[in-house]
């Protein structure tokens, strides 16, 4: 067999070796893999492998260890990858920060990114590109970078990336964000974006991956093995990582000590706030079970929330098939209002933030057309509550960390749904958890 394009990755194990194109596939079997690198070759026996180039020269390269437990990859009486993945995210969050905070002076450590920093630290272009929920993870990180930096952010969707014409300024760090580290059409992005002369960094969950590899530096994520298809736990992983990335180098630039301070003692609340908010889950299940009949949904959301919004309608119709719209709130009256009716609930998130009366604003429009409202809102938000039909209640946090906890009901609408409708959650059909061709 031989990589070309696709990834492909041994599993070395006393039983027998194992090829797949994901880690995650070989977790129950073995904690230890060897990656292809392109144009590799590879003999596979069950008691031995090699690796040769295409000239037949032969290769010696030891296994990885991969730092994931079988046991992870069990459901360990959850019914479903998919909401133990969802029931995991205080730890997984956790461990996104573990040993990286430096709460006396606020700000991160990140020893992936050293071999950059000088550069980086002096960067003031920067590109988030990325895929599916890893690219919603990136247009929250966008925001966050705004508010916490000096940098000129922009998203790239990597399966467009390369087909644009990419004139970047100088000192321009192009950030590759993906579960896998072996998304195609990401991999194909940064090789563009490398050869325009952009230095590259990674985010990733996966240990050795062709991303990791092929970046100039990064950050793991340490999520664990994701079995789920739809993507949760390491949605909420990257939006710490992307967080903590901002966090350091924007107190290399404006902000200060107290703001620094500030935004870890929040990180670091984070963890309890999910926990606390998965205690809602028969209150979030209800709420499916009185909507999870309707055809179409809508999700609306401003600024920081606006990408949860695009995530939760992408929840649901993976795990669901319910067709589902994300939208920026803002854009409500330019077209999905003729959709609002009885039969069309919305999903409005409506934190207590600078936004927030411009998101009242848009419920009561809703309203006014008889549509539905299930409101994602601040606890103890009387105003909203007396004006929606259903309400899921957040603790309150920070503007820029709000999305971390927006989108933990999303996702359990979609999962709760999923069961009402008896799909099947964990393997959705037509989807696969890494898309490694294009």
């Amino acid at each position: 067999m031989a990589r070309r394009g696709s990834p492909l990755i041994i599993g070395v194990s006393d039983e027998g070796h194992l090829v797949a194109s994901d880690v995650s596939a070989m977790v129950r079997y073995t904690n230890k893999v060897v990656h292809l690198r392109e144009n590799e070759l590879a003999t596979v026996t069950a008691d031995d492998f090699s690796i040769s180039t295409a000239s037949a020269k032969l290769i010696e390269r030891g296994t990885e260890t991969v730092e994931w437990r079988a046991e992870d990859a069990e459901l360990n009486g959850f019914p479903h990858f998919m909401l133990k993945e969802i029931y995991e995210q205080p730890y997984t969050i956790k461990n996104a920060f573990r040993g990286r905070l430096e709460p006396g002076e606020g700000v991160p450590k990140l020893g992936g990114i050293m071999p950059v920093w000088e550069d980086l630290k002096n960067c003031r272009h920067m590109v988030l590109v990325a895929c599916g929920t890893s690219y919603y993870a990136a247009c929250v990180g966008k925001y966050i970078f705004e508010k916490l930096t000096e940098i000129d952010t922009e998203v790239g969707l990597a399966s467009e990336f390369r087909y644009r014409k990419l004139n970047f300024p100088p000192n321009t760090f192009v950030v590759a964000i993906s579960q896998s580290g072996e998304t195609a059409d990401t991999l194909a992005a940064i090789k563009e974006a490398k050869r325009k002369g952009a230095t590259l960094l990674g985010i990733v969950n996966v240990v050795g991956s062709t991303i990791s590899r092929e970046t100039d530096g990064g950050i793991y994520n340490h999520a664990g093995p994701e079995i789920g298809v739809a993507s949760t736990k390491n949605f909420t992983s990257q939006l710490t990582t992307l967080t903590l990335l901002a966090l350091l180098l924007g107190r290399h630039q404006h902000l200060s000590l107290t703001e620094g301070i500030q935004a870890i003692r929040a990180l670091e609340a984070l963890p309890d706030q999910v926990r606390e908010l998965l205690g809602q889950s028969s209150h979030i299940e209800a709420i499916a079970e009185k909507y999870y009949h309707c055809t179409n949904w809508l999700f609306l959301g401003r600024k920081y929330n606006y990408p949860i919004a695009l995530e939760g309608a992408l929840k649901l119709k993976e795990v669901s098939y319910i067709h589902a719209e994300g939208y920026a709130a803002g854009e409500m009256k330019h077209g999905p209002i003729a959709l609002i009716n009885p039969e069309m609930p919305t999903v409005a998130i409506i934190p207590k933030d600078e936004m927030y009366e411009k998101m009242l604003s848009n419920i009561h429009e809703i309203k006014s057309r008889k549509g539905p409202v299930i409101a994602i809102a601040t606890q103890g938000d009387e105003r909203v509550r007396e004006l929606v039909d259903d309400i899921i209640e957040v603790p309150p946090i920070l503007d820029f960390l709000s999305p971390m906890l927006s989108v933990i009901p999303c996702q359990l609408l979609a999962y709760y749904c999923a069961k009402f409708l008896e799909r099947d959650i964990d393997k959705p059909r037509n989807l696969a958890k890494s898309v490694t061709v294009e």
